[in-house]
């Protein structure tokens, strides 16, 4: 039997893209919406991610606008960008709310270089629990009797492959905005920044 690698691999195609998005709003002074994208707030009992309930825009170079769909949000937004410990600052107004960038300082780079480090570390553990769980599951069906030993061995295998040669910075947009940020050779030199990035490919 054939184990079937497709939902693995579209989570993994998923939670790459999401790595992708947070670090290309790892900015230096711009104001860009992406950094939000990982910003959720609880919505009709479930919960949302920004652009799932508002409109992102770019106000000025260093201000974000958030128009809520429903006003009742407006707190909640607030707080939820605020919580998710960004480097920005945050106001409400009638129309919503707004995001300031501030300028870039040496605390700001020490700041986003932690913050991609953060980025990176999350998604090794959710790419880690992705294919702990396939191979739970692999190990299940040969119990069961759908899959015979040599099979789930050569499944095993054919996981690790796909879980270490996805080609992480093949996957990831790149992120010029880093290149601006300061003498850190991790966040001005690219080559160096995607060895960082990829090492959570190896586990």
């Amino acid at each position: 039997m054939t184990y079937d690698f497709k939902p693995f691999e579209k989570r993994v195609a998923d939670i790459v893209e999401r790595l992708g998005k947070e670090l290309a709003g790892v900015r230096t002074g711009r104001a860009t919406p992406a950094i939000l994208d990982g910003v959720t707030v609880e919505s009709f009992g479930s919960r949302m991610t920004l652009p799932q309930v508002a409109t992102i825009s770019v106000e000025d170079a260093r201000t974000l606008r958030i128009t809520p769909w429903d006003h009742n949000l407006t707190k909640e937004i607030e707080k939820a960008i605020t919580v998710a410990n960004l480097g920005l600052s945050v106001g409400s107004d009638e129309k919503g709310v707004r995001v300031f960038f501030p300028e870039l300082t040496s605390e700001r780079r020490t700041m986003l270089l932690k913050l991609a480090k953060e980025k990176v570390e999350e998604t090794r553990t959710q790419l880690r629990i992705a294919r702990d769980e396939v191979w739970n599951d692999i190990q299940k069906q040969e119990k069961d009797k759908k899959m015979a030993e040599d099979d789930k061995f050569r499944a095993k295998d054919e996981m690790q492959k796909r879980h270490k040669g996805g080609g992480v910075r093949n996957r990831l947009p790149a992120a010029p905005a880093l290149a601006s940020v300061g003498r850190n050779p991790l966040l001005y030199k690219p080559a160096v920044f995607w060895r960082f990035c990829a090492h959570f490919w190896r586990t």
